[in-house]
């Protein structure tokens, strides 16, 4: 039964792999065409570019078929659903065409026939069209096409157009936080999007001393803006040590009469230092008053350990949808503070809403620690079977902690789909959850906390106790080597309604999307302090202070792309997700750039933020 279940669980995992790769490629050619798989295919023209990448080639009558006259726009799911009925053309299906037209079986075609037939049949091509065809060396020759070739470099092209689409997704995270000196890359709307990799080159001793004492005449690594800038401004704002203090958040007293639904989530930090994490739909079914919050989940931990998260700042934008999803706006972002906790109050009409966490990088990010031993999961018994450790089992308590994303202590295929996309970048379809079912511990179809464990060491157990698979969920999970979750904060949403039954469910686990740079940018225009830069009218700074965080956002007014030199070196006591002192922002022309966003090194104590803004 076991060998049996054994290889019924190798073609499980073939077929999860096979969906995942599918799925993989649709959102690497999806996000080739658009920013965010939370966009809209928004034109024929678009589907047939998507379709392409996908290393597809519709034809006018295949677009035509998903386009109709009563379409709109068509969202990642229907993408993925029309790939699915539209299998790419394979090398037989192509050979067999050309066979109809060379009858004797030659391998050739007259470049004068294929004109012929190109240009008066089917989807008729353009004279020029044909003639890119024959002038290629690699599949003509003697005024002959050799149709074996060209299918050969058919296919080529289609797996390199694929294998382009892959390779920008896997790196396009790199790509946006590329440095121009020390900045991040902006995107072709100029919204950049949160940076959170520091610099290797800067130590947290660095960071301490972001500001040089008095007498202290080192030079700084980077020549004085004084020298060759046109235009600066500066912005300085003193703070005091955190107090904790509630700026008037409602108090859960008063709203015990209240309606209310909760996720949980969790930011992942990622090896290039990329932050991804849930993004949450909101069904409210009438217009009420409502207070939502986000905090730092406080989960047990392994005992002993450091909750490092804890310290991890949280906040939550609020956008509306409307008919069309790149059309998103934003309502509003938690501002108001208690102690970890930050919220917003308001009234919100009947509708769905976005909720988009956020969390600057300040606080999450690659952290060089000396770890003295690895992390023992597994042992065996007296009776020679394998066992967990009370460590990873208190570690795998904390975990299914966090992918309960609704809390109730079971965990639904739903959840567990997370889970799954984010340890090994399968998914879990319903015939491989019923064979969950057969062997897990269940109740009403969810996975219990013994089911969960027990899935745990069935993996050890095919591994023969080799824990290699194990630690690569735990580090996925953002576990290092001692068991100490580092690289990871989960959180919990709350959302009380005075007047309805709020609605809330996880949709995506990915990157922040020019959404919500969007929205950063647009509440910092709103909300913060605009600093209009002597000698150029063109640039304005906004400096925006939420709590324990400062925001800086750089708006270019003109028709040229500009460069800002950002200098934090009279700053004290802070932290910025740059991760440098000194850097240097691209903006482009008519848009609007984060600039850094800062935070207390050490809340206990005073900080200072002298930041000055200079036009290269």
């Amino acid at each position: 039964q076991k060998a049996t279940h054994s290889e019924s669980s190798q073609a499980k995992k073939s077929q999860h792999t096979e969906e995942a790769i599918f799925y993989m490629d649709c959102r690497a050619a999806y996000l080739t065409v658009l920013k965010s798989s939370l966009e809209n295919i928004k034109s024929k023209e678009q589907l047939g570019l998507v379709l392409q990448q996908a290393g597809r080639n519709p034809s006018q009558k295949t677009v035509n078929k998903y386009w109709t006259s009563q379409t709109t726009t068509l969202n990642f799911d229907d993408f993925c659903n029309i790939l699915k009925k539209e299998k790419p053309a394979t090398k037989t299906e192509l050979l067999e065409a050309f066979g109809k037209i060379d009858t004797d079986n030659t391998g050739y075609i007259l470049h004068d026939e294929l004109y012929k037939i190109l240009t008066t049949r089917g989807e008729k091509m353009t004279g020029d069209e044909v003639s890119a065809i024959t002038k290629q060396v690699d599949f003509n020759c003697s005024g002959k096409l050799d149709y074996n070739k060209f299918c050969d470099f058919y296919m080529t092209t289609s797996e390199q157009c694929c294998k382009a689409a892959r390779e920008k997704l896997e790196v396009d995270s790199r790509l946006r936080q590329q440095q121009f000196g020390s900045q991040a890359e902006t995107s072709s709307e100029g919204i950049t999007l949160p940076v959170s990799k520091p610099s290797p080159r800067i130590s947290r001793k660095t960071d301490h001393k972001l500001a040089p004492t008095k007498g202290d005449s080192r030079t700084p690594s980077r020549p004085s803006s004084a020298q060759s800038c046109k235009a600066s401004i500066s912005t300085t704002i003193s703070m005091g040590a955190s107090s904790n203090r509630n700026t008037k958040l409602i108090e859960p007293d008063t709203m015990k009469e209240w309606q209310c639904a909760q996720s949980k989530g969790c930011f992942y930090l990622e090896e290039d230092g990329e932050i991804i994490n849930h993004k949450y739909k909101l069904h409210l079914p009438q217009r009420s008053t409502v207070c939502i919050t986000i905090k730092p989940l406080n989960i047990r931990q392994v005992e002993g350990k450091p909750c490092h998260w804890l310290s991890v700042d949280t906040a939550l934008y609020i956008l509306k949808e409307s008919e069309t999803q790149e059309n998103l706006q934003l309502v509003s972002f938690t501002e108001q503070q208690n102690k970890e906790m930050f919220g917003w109050k308001g009234e919100l009409g009947s509708g769905v809403y976005w909720l988009l966490p956020f969390t600057t990088g300040c606080r999450l990010k690659k952290v060089k620690t000396q770890i003295t031993g690895e992390a023992k999961l597994v042992y065996r018994g007296e009776d020679g079977d394998l066992a967990l450790t009370k460590e990873f089992r208190a570690a795998l308590l904390d975990i299914f902690e966090t992918i309960d994303l609704d809390g109730n202590g079971l965990l639904s295929l739903e959840e567990y789909n997370f889970f799954e996309l984010r340890t090994s970048g399968e998914k879990c379809d319903e015939e491989a959850w019923a064979v969950c079912k057969d062997n897990f511990d269940m109740k009403k179809n969810e996975l219990t906390r013994q089911g969960f464990m027990d899935l745990n060491l069935m993996e050890a157990n095919d591994r023969e106790g080799d824990p290699s698979d194990l630690w690569v969920t735990l580090l996925s999970l953002g576990y290092n080597k001692a068991l100490e979750m580092t690289e990871a904060c989960p959180f919990v949403i709350d959302i009380y309604a005075q007047k309805c039954k709020p609605r809330i469910k996880a949709m995506y686990l990915e990157a922040g999307s020019s959404q919500l740079n969007r929205a950063i940018c647009k509440s910092v225009v709103n909300k913060g302090e605009a600093k209009v830069m002597d000698g150029c009218e063109n640039i304005i700074i906004y400096t925006y202070k939420a709590g324990r965080r400062i925001t800086s956002v750089i708006e270019n007014k003109s028709d040229n792309k500009v460069i800002i030199h950002v200098n934090n070196e009279q700053s004290k006591n802070c932290l910025s997700n740059r991760g440098l002192i000194v850097f240097a922002v691209e903006v482009a022309p008519k848009s609007v750039t984060v600039s850094q966003h800062v935070m207390p090194l050490n809340e206990q104590e005073e900080w200072l933020y002298n930041c000055v803004h200079s036009l290269l």
